[in-house]
């Protein structure tokens, strides 16, 4: 009886253990067709083997400069630029395992002991999501549904997370986890995160900023540093906490940095803002036109906000840097003693001169119709009527304004047309500065402030140049006729009666102070320096205007020259992009070199698709560049350039106040032009040393918005100190190699350009100019 008893036991237990293994064998094919249902895309579509060897990612393209520095990206909703493991520091990994996945290295994209942890204590003691598995959710799968959903969705991710463990490393799993996140305020990806909250690229992130931004991957939205600093810096401890639990740091080092603040730097990336912002925009125009022309193989068209292009551009960052600061120092004192000069005590019609009244209203009408919001109105249905009477109703607006020397901003209530007639009180700056040899643009400033002024002044404006052209005529002569810089000629009023067809047409020019205190002789070298018209009207009476016409084409002005007497004066409009290429010559031994602003182009794996070739072409002998050169040094040798070699104060204190910096000092030798137009609307400032060449340009929108006198509107007062702050700066920089040595002279030099010997005509101090 008990033997039978054994045997049923036996046999009851035996029914146990088969039903066990045939639950256990039946699960484990449940579980397999279950993965093999989520990869045959049963619960939703899966990415084939094409798209996980190339997941599908928007990259902004980057411009970099070359000195290697990112100036800026292009991009509409993601700001994202990829980096590689190699570039991201320890500490940022090591914070990214501790905190979310500690067995990262161990399993195969899905972590067993974490699962069932999950399964047992529903979650309430941490999820089970590996780094991979994130990934893939971020890759492939979206954000976490709800329902039935929510477990298919996961199985998703469990799929998925193994056949990227099957593709990539470990170390490119955690580099596309990095690249891929969203951490708000446009920092997509790791390199735009560390760059706009803490000004740095990942490799040099320390370890509480690696914390932060660890952290974030919790939940970007609630732990955003920007709005939630607090909670932000609280999420960073944990993360600190959890890696010295893993000792991947010592308790001390916890505790000491878990008493910091976050120190953020934020610096936000977008279109308006940052380094460079005209040439960026620029360089906007110039890649649509290149994507237009260069197809990619498959005949479809780059995008240049998602396809992660890279930008390698001439500009080189620290130069660029120490001309904005230029511009912003001089522009922000220029413009307090406009105001100074311009209130409606002193100036009734301020900011114009010259105007009245039923003028002004015309200008200010036009200016209406021309602007932005007269355009949203107009394609909002809204009547000339309705439109013209919202530019006098008072309306919540931010305006520009000037604070500490640095561009701001101020909230305010005001008409909109008010606010357009503050903003055509406002002088603005054009700056290019390139290397002659190379033609490799160094620096371009457009304006002062891209978000509130937006016309470019470097290539898009275009004004009367003044003086700055009549090196352009003393060339011609030098080259036609031979002259030297030391040849004489009368100081006396001169006319040239017929023009260029032969007809009665009497021109007289002035000198540019009215003066008629004529007498005595000027060498070539003291007229130049001091502006002398009549000298200059002498020579193009000589050559003829069609001579000169030609040589500034060659030069590469593309603007309209015509060929009358009074181009010698300047009176044509001209960029200071042109002017800057066309006096790069004359550094350049005579060669043109056309401006280059990008070297190569590069497409988001690094293959080339665009490399620039140089443009040159010969234009004057080198003997004829060489004397014109030494003719512009005299500018800055005796003349309404002079201040730049100066070393003590001059005795008016009014260069004091606008210029800062000065004096400046120089020790080497310049070659350069000023150039003022007519009832000083617009002041230039063209400066040479071997290796770099720079063209300043200061003026209003509105040529009726000016200073009343030379004193503050002369080029040397508006536009010179600037590039005498900005190569102040260069100089000091020996990383840049800028040239102090003096200019090569030919081998066969057959003109005298030492005129030491020869007798000054008049005092050219600074104070006793004829002209700018």
């Amino acid at each position: 009886m008990a033997k039978k008893n054994q045997a049923i036991t036996t046999q009851g237990f035996s029914k146990y253990i088969r039903w066990f293994w045939i639950v256990f064998i039946g699960g484990v094919f449940l579980v397999i067709l279950i993965f093999l249902l989520a990869s045959w895309g049963a619960f939703g579509k899966m990415p084939d083997h094409t798209q996980l060897e190339n997941p599908k990612t928007h990259l902004a393209t980057e411009i970099i400069s070359s000195d290697g520095k990112t100036l800026g990206k292009f991009y509409l909703d993601d700001n994202r630029t990829p980096v590689s493991y190699d570039e991201l520091p320890q500490n940022l990994i090591d914070a990214l395992i501790a905190t979310e996945d500690v067995r990262f290295k161990e399993h195969s994209g899905i972590d067993p002991r974490g699962t069932l942890r999950a399964f047992f204590f529903l979650g309430k003691k941490g999820g089970a999501s590996t780094i991979s598995q994130q990934l893939a959710r971020q890759l492939f799968v979206g954000v976490r549904s709800k329902g039935w959903d929510k477990y298919t969705q996961k199985i998703k991710e469990w799929v998925i997370s193994i056949r990227l463990e099957r593709q990539y490393t470990k170390e490119e799993i955690i580099a596309q986890y990095f690249n891929i996140y969203d951490f708000l305020n446009s920092a997509d990806g790791i390199r735009s995160a560390a760059r706009i909250y803490f000004g740095k690229e990942p490799k040099d992130l320390d370890l509480k900023e690696s914390a932060m931004l660890v952290g974030m991957f919790k939940n970007s939205s609630l732990f955003n540093p920007i709005i939630r600093p607090e909670l932000t810096r609280n999420r960073r401890n944990v993360v600190l906490a959890q890696m010295y639990k893993y000792e991947y740091i010592t308790e001390k080092v916890k505790d000491s940095l878990q008493k910091t603040e976050l120190d953020l730097n934020f610096s936000p990336e977008s279109h308006r803002d940052g380094i460079a912002t005209y040439f960026r925009e620029y360089l906007r125009g110039f890649m649509k036109n290149w994507v237009k022309k260069n197809p990619k193989p498959d005949g479809t068209k780059y995008n240049i906000n998602k396809d992660g292009l890279k930008i390698y551009t001439t500009v080189d960052s620290r130069m660029q840097q120490y001309a904005e600061e230029a511009v912003q120092q001089h522009m922000s004192r220029l413009q307090a003693e406009f105001f100074n000069q311009n209130t409606p005590k002193r100036n009734p019609t301020a900011p114009f001169l010259e105007l009245d009244k039923k003028e002004i209203d015309a200008l200010m009408k036009r200016s209406m119709k021309q602007s932005e919001r007269w355009r949203i109105l107009k394609k909002a249905g809204k009547s000339d009527t309705e439109i013209e009477a919202s530019f006098d109703k008072p309306t919540k607006m931010t305006v520009f304004k000037w604070e500490n020397g640095k561009p701001s901003e101020m909230d305010t209530i005001m008409k909109p047309m008010d606010s357009m007639r503050y903003y055509k009180s406002f002088l603005k700056p054009g700056m290019m500065s390139m290397d002659p040899l190379t033609g490799h643009v160094k620096a371009w400033v457009g304006g002062m402030n891209y978000r509130h002024f937006q016309y470019d002044m470097v290539k898009q404006g275009k004004r009367q140049v003044g003086s700055t052209f009549k090196p352009f005529v003393y060339a011609t002569a030098i080259d036609q006729l031979h002259y030297s810089p030391c040849d004489k000629f009368p100081d006396t009023p001169f006319c040239i009666e017929k023009d260029k067809h032969g007809n009665s047409k009497k021109w007289c020019p002035d000198n540019s102070n009215g003066s008629n205190d004529y007498g005595g002789a000027r060498t070539l070298k003291n007229a130049l320096a001091n502006s002398v018209n009549t000298i200059t009207a002498r020579l193009i009476d000589k050559v003829g205007p069609q001579p000169v016409v030609d040589l500034v084409k060659t030069l590469g002005i593309e603007s309209d020259i015509p060929a009358v007497p009074s181009i010698a004066l300047g009176v044509s409009e001209i960029s200071v992009y042109e002017m800057v290429g066309a006096y790069a010559t004359f550094a350049n031994k005579g060669v043109y070199t056309k401006p280059v602003m990008v070297t190569t182009i590069a497409d988001k794996n690094g293959t080339i698709l665009y490399q620039f070739k140089p443009e040159r072409r010969d234009v004057l002998s080198e003997e004829t560049a060489y004397v014109a050169v030494k003719l512009m040094e005299g500018v800055t040798e005796g003349g309404s350039g002079s201040r730049l070699k100066h070393t003590s104060a001059a005795s008016k204190p009014v260069y004091k106040k606008i210029v800062t910096g000065y004096p400046y000092g120089f020790k080497n030798p310049i070659a350069g032009k000023t150039g003022t137009t007519q009832n000083q609307s617009d002041g230039w400032f063209m400066g040479m040393v071997p290796n770099l060449v720079t063209g300043i340009w200061v003026g209003a929108e509105n040529r009726a918005v000016h200073f009343r006198s030379g004193t503050y509107g002369s080029g040397a007062s508006m536009a010179l100190p600037i590039w005498g702050l900005y190569m102040k700066s260069c100089y000091a920089d020996e990383t840049l190699n800028i040239s102090k040595e003096p200019f090569e002279e030919p081998v066969n030099l057959s003109i005298n350009v030492d005129c030491s010997e020869v007798s000054k005509a008049i005092d050219d101090t600074p104070e006793d100019l004829d002209g700018f």
